[in-house]
């Protein structure tokens, strides 16, 4: 069998609120392999969002371990993680968080640039994923004359630009109109079939319904749906 893209075990992540000590998550474990989509549901307030930074190692756990490709990043110092976390992981947030003076062709560029890719190279290969995310004739385009559907797919191809095992989700369709948001959708699905592995965070019923699985976070555990 291959290994997991994503493992955690026996993971706790507490906060103190005053004097109340708040138990977000509890003993979780979890696995990912490769090429496989998950989506996490659950209500507001649930610790969605930070079961996700504490897969994506922006957020370090009370307790237990997160394996990323074999390697224990709650081990590692903060230089250490941010290295295997740009070549490992991409991340899409609800909000595309594209910086306004750079256009769609050097935002998807940068993350290969600080992974020491050179600038000619980095920009060729974006140029390339933007065109298979159907924006090439978008890639000087700044955020501001890009559609809120357009911008998200700028952000997926800046997520995958380093060739991650996996792309973290949070809310990727939640400030998009329903023909935005389908589009984003069949963009996932088909790069899951290039096996990149997606963990999702979502409300939308017509993502988590096109997942591999669905799990639900509940008690500060995931119960399969």
């Amino acid at each position: 069998m291959s290994e997991p893209v994503l493992a955690c075990q026996a993971v706790g992540k507490t906060y103190r609120d005053g004097q109340k000590i708040v138990d977000v998550l509890s003993a979780l474990t979890f696995t990912l392999d490769p090429g496989e989509s998950v989506a996490i549901v659950g209500r507001s307030g649930s610790g969605k969002s930070t079961l996700l930074n504490v897969l994506g190692g922006l957020d370090t756990p009370t307790c237990g371990s997160v394996y990323l490709l074999g390697r224990d990043i709650t081990l590692m110092n903060e230089g250490e993680r941010c290295r295997w976390r740009n070549q490992q992981l991409g991340f899409v947030f609800q909000f595309h968080h594209l910086l306004a003076e750079f256009s769609a062709v050097e935002a998807v560029a940068m993350p290969a640039r600080m992974g020491g890719l050179g600038r000619e190279a980095a920009l060729r290969k974006a140029a390339s994923l933007l065109t298979q995310v159907g924006l090439a004739d978008r890639l000087d385009h700044r955020p501001h004359a890009l559609s809120g559907g357009e911008r998200q797919r700028v952000a997926i191809a800046r997520a995958l630009i380093n060739n991650p095992g996996c792309v973290l989700m949070d809310e990727p369709t939640g400030n998009l109109d329903p023909e935005s948001a389908e589009q984003v959708l069949d963009l996932m699905i088909a790069l899951e079939r290039e096996k990149t592995a997606f963990v999702v965070v979502t409300h939308d019923d017509r993502i988590a319904q096109r997942m591999d699985r669905t799990l639900t976070l509940q008690g500060g555990e995931l119960i399969a749906s």
